[in-house]
């Protein structure tokens, strides 16, 4: 167990009571601070009352959905930047990409392990912390400043409001300026995922922080057939 784990709270927010049970217990057992919720509203109430790290969030809810929940969350300030793990029954490649573009971090479909979903809120914990670890605090391409321990994105002095997945996504492609990097990388580095499963959630992760970035969007690259860079200043036309 990692020693920061302790201190983490974790919101688990489903209407099934034996999946809650279940994930609520290994969470637990893994050193994490547990709290679950029943229904949209009170997931939704739950998450502004407690300040959670990251919600284990169930698409089908009474009262709200899942979507809604984190619709709300993420139009927030004080909220918008809790991580969030989905979890759905749903096959439909439409719902974890609806997920992904409303600000998922990461999805699991049902059943899936328990183990396995401890592991990705590990990985995702993992990316919020490493926002303020590296040593070069701010960097500068453009219009776009980034500072890593504040955890703060602006362009042209407007602060830019991303969740821990797109910043730690914008963060290495700008610490690799210039290089093509190719999706599987991403996923491996960013995501900590295996290279070959949901290339498409990078695809859905560049293409919100394209809309957030406005002006300063065209500064990430798609580079066809292999994945993304973002473009030294000198390039843009």
């Amino acid at each position: 167990m990692e020693q920061s784990a302790a201190v983490e709270r974790v919101l688990v927010v489903d209407d099934e009571p034996d999946i809650v049970a279940l994930v609520a217990y290994h969470l637990a057992k893994s050193g994490y601070s547990v709290s679950t919720a029943a229904s949209g509203p009170e997931g939704l109430a739950a998450a502004r009352r407690d300040k959670p790290s990251i919600v284990v969030l169930d698409l089908m809810l009474p009262g709200l959905s899942g979507l809604e929940v984190m619709e709300e969350l993420r139009s927030d300030s004080s909220t918008s930047r809790i991580a969030v793990l989905m979890l759905t029954a749903r096959r439909e490649e439409s719902d974890r990409i609806r997920g992904l573009t409303l600000g998922a971090d990461d999805y699991l479909t049902k059943p899936f392990s328990p183990q396995e979903l401890v592991l990705r809120v590990a990985a995702i914990l993992r990316r919020v912390r490493a926002g303020g670890e590296e040593s070069e605090d701010v960097r500068q391409i453009g219009p776009l400043k980034i500072e890593r321990t504040a955890h703060r994105v602006t362009v042209d002095g407007r602060e830019i409001d991303l969740t821990p997945t797109e910043f730690k996504l914008l963060l290495l492609l700008a610490e690799r300026k210039g290089r093509v990097q190719a999706r599987n990388l991403l996923l491996e580095t960013v995501w900590e995922a295996a290279p070959d499963i949901q290339t498409r959630t990078v695809d859905m992760h560049v293409q919100r922080l394209r809309v957030k970035l406005g002006a300063a969007g065209d500064l990430i690259e798609t580079v066809r057939g292999f994945g993304y860079r973002i473009r030294n200043v000198s390039e843009r036309s």
